[in-house]
């Protein structure tokens, strides 16, 4: 589905990416993590084809992207689906208006505005919601509902557009840990049902460790991991997050068997057993 060599991507003030080289099959789920500062975000808004690589080529299913033209550009991009953590909603439009927006790559400009008056596939729009758990929210408010309900309108957009991809960066970032778990199962279970590729940004190192089969670390801009969780061990972690305090405190925490979510977990010094 993607394959980045030698990705550099700058900035006036500093580079981002430094030469990263990353592989993503379709189907794959795969969980990033790393410190502050890393690179993640930038590389999410790379494989979502918002920003170009300023040096390396990024290939989306064996294509240079630096080679599209603007219309196959365009095209490429409705096949990938992006989850923010700020989940960029329109709070005073109902919940079907910005369930809908998933369509919006494919709807002319007419469809769209028309759509404002008067929803169009409000079925499509409904079975989303019920999807995620929230069917009864299809026309309130969205500014009224709870984060986490406003996280799963993100979703459920989502999933109106069918991408090919889904890109979920820090999608639970801004909620409490056990609504956190709930949302990451949710997101790992849909890619899973439809066969689509799953890439998630996380903070967090734990459900990054339990809920994916592949997870891969970022510092500074370069891939210094790409391991199965089992083969993971603490002096990797500790590597990856050394210098960033709140991150290596999260690790002393799991080490010592603290459970921020509320479950069962394996402690960090049994993994790679």
């Amino acid at each position: 589905m993607y394959r980045l060599e030698r990705v550099r991507k700058t900035f006036p003030d500093a580079a981002a990416l430094d030469g990263l080289t990353l592989t993503v099959h379709r189907g794959e789920h795969v969980a990033v993590i790393g410190p502050s500062g890393a690179g993640k975000t930038t590389l999410f808004r790379i494989l979502n084809l918002a920003l170009r690589p300023t040096a390396g080529r990024l290939l989306f299913e064996g294509r240079d992207v630096g080679g599209l033209s603007d219309a196959a550009l365009r095209r490429a991009r409705t096949r990938i689906g992006t989850i923010y953590q700020q989940q960029h909603l329109v709070g005073r439009l109902r919940v079907v208006h910005n369930v809908l927006a998933g369509n919006l790559g494919r709807w002319s400009t007419l469809r769209a505005l028309t759509s404002l008056i008067s929803p169009r596939d409000v079925d499509a729009a409904a079975a989303a919601l019920a999807q995620v758990g929230i069917p009864d929210k299809l026309h309130a408010r969205t500014d009224e509902l709870s984060g986490g309900q406003q996280q799963r309108v993100a979703i459920a957009r989502v999933l109106v557009q069918d991408p090919d991809v889904i890109l979920a960066d820090e999608p639970v970032s801004s909620v409490d840990p056990s609504l956190a778990v709930t949302l990451v199962s949710l997101l790992r279970d849909l890619s899973a049902e439809s066969r689509k590729t799953l890439l998630v940004n996380l903070h967090s190192v734990d459900l990054a460790l339990n809920f994916f089969p592949r997870v891969v670390g970022i510092r500074d801009g370069r891939v210094r991991f790409d391991l199965r969780p089992q083969a993971i061990t603490p002096a990797l972690l500790e590597e990856l997050y050394a210098g960033h305090a709140d991150e290596e405190r999260q690790l002393a925490q799991l080490k010592d068997g603290y459970d921020p979510f509320g479950r069962a977990c394996r402690p960090l010094f049994d993994l790679g057993a």
